[in-house]
Order: C-alpha cells, then structure tokens, then sequence
C-alpha cells in the first residue's frame, strides 16, 4: 500500500532523474574541453577529507557495532567511486591515467564494493534489535 506522501516523493525522484537526462547531454556539448580552477587543490582536499571523514566514521561504526554503520558506510563506498572517477578522467597523460585506473580497480573500487557490503550484509545483522524507534517505522514502510 502506497500512500499519498511516498507517492509524491516517488514521482518528484522519477522527475528529477528525467530532468538529468537532457541536462546531461547539455553539458556534454556545452563544457569546455578545458577549464582552469584557482582552488582546484583546495576542491581535491577537500573532497579527501571528506572521503577520510567518511571512512574513519564507517570503521568506528564497524568497531562499535552502531546501528548507523550502513549509513556510513553507503557514504563512504560512494565516495570511493566517486574518487575512483574523477582520478580517472581527470588525469591526464598516458601514464596518469594507467596510474589512476589501477588505483581505481585496486584500491578504490574494491574498498567501495566492501563498503556496500558492510551495510548489506553486516547492518541488519548487527542493529536489527537496536535501531532507534524513526528507522524501525521507516524500515516497515511509513512511506509507502
């Protein structure tokens, strides 16, 4: 049973992925092939210390059991595939990208997958019987 709140929330999410999609092809044509930034090393650090924040949080959740590590977690993972895309398409020069796609399929991209699995796989088991009383009614379907 779908109620009148889940419903709006569903049909604004469909829209804005529609949206997306021809704002995408603009772009595409729109951008320069090239575009300098004055805070370009402040952006990356930024994003980093982000993705560190993110991580440090996924393993205290992970160490302490939390019943918000899926939450961390999915962050995370999604920040690691994040990373893993822009070094790649960032860099430039043969042995930049090499160097970045190998990270990305090394490093990256299995932390990320392992991320996704955490809160899969390991949450439920963990916070099953200690999720605050808000998750529990959002878990049994309050908007739908």
């Amino acid at each position: 049973m779908v109620t009148r709140r889940g419903s709006l929330l569903a049909v604004f999410l469909l829209g804005a992925a529609v949206v997306l999609i021809p704002w995408t092809g603009w772009l595409v044509i729109s951008l320069p092939c090239q575009y300098l930034s004055r805070h370009w090393g402040l952006a990356w650090a930024g994003f980093d210390a982000g993705l560190a924040l993110s991580l440090g949080l996924t393993g205290l959740a992970a160490l302490r059991r939390a019943p918000w590590l899926d939450r961390a977690a999915v962050a995370a993972g999604t920040l690691l595939a994040a990373d893993a895309w822009f070094d790649v398409v960032t860099s430039r020069g043969a042995t930049d990208v090499a160097l970045a796609t190998t990270e990305a399929l090394a490093i990256e991209l299995p932390l990320a997958l392992l991320c996704i699995w955490l809160a899969r796989v390991l949450t439920p088991a963990w916070a099953a019987n200690s999720r605050p009383a808000i998750a529990n009614t959002i878990r049994k379907g309050a908007l739908e």
